[in-house]
């Protein structure tokens, strides 16, 4: 199916910059919406940003105005420019991506996880 890959992560201290990238490979037909969410310890996976196809953008108020999602589609990767970075940001990010791909000659719908990429902002 489609298989995620997420980079970039790392340890930063409190008002600096890091920029995730995620890219999408495997067998699809189309990749509709991409999104970043993000997982602290020992709370759930909450939603900081999705970008469709066609750019409409969304983004989780506690980071607006601060983290920019992009995606370049010709090479089926999305990006999370973070800014302004607070410690509360620390979480394991994850990209995920939906779309449709050909199984069996039938076009079928994905939603697809990567692993993950740890970011730390200390203060």
């Amino acid at each position: 199916q489609v298989q995620l890959v997420e980079s970039g992560g790392g340890l930063v201290q409190a008002g600096g910059s890091l920029r995730l990238s995620c890219v999408a490979s495997g067998r699809f037909a189309s990749i509709n919406r991409m999104g970043w969410y993000r997982q602290a310890p020992g709370k759930q996976r909450d939603l900081v940003a999705t970008i469709t196809s066609g750019g409409t953008t969304d983004y989780a108020d506690s980071v607006k105005g601060r983290f920019t999602i992009s995606r370049d589609n010709a090479k089926n990767t999305v990006y999370l420019q973070m800014n302004s970075l607070k410690p509360e940001d620390t979480a394991v990010y994850y990209c995920n991506a939906d779309g449709t791909y050909w199984r069996e000659f039938r076009l079928t719908n994905f939603a697809s996880w990567g692993q993950g990429t740890q970011v730390t902002v200390s203060s």
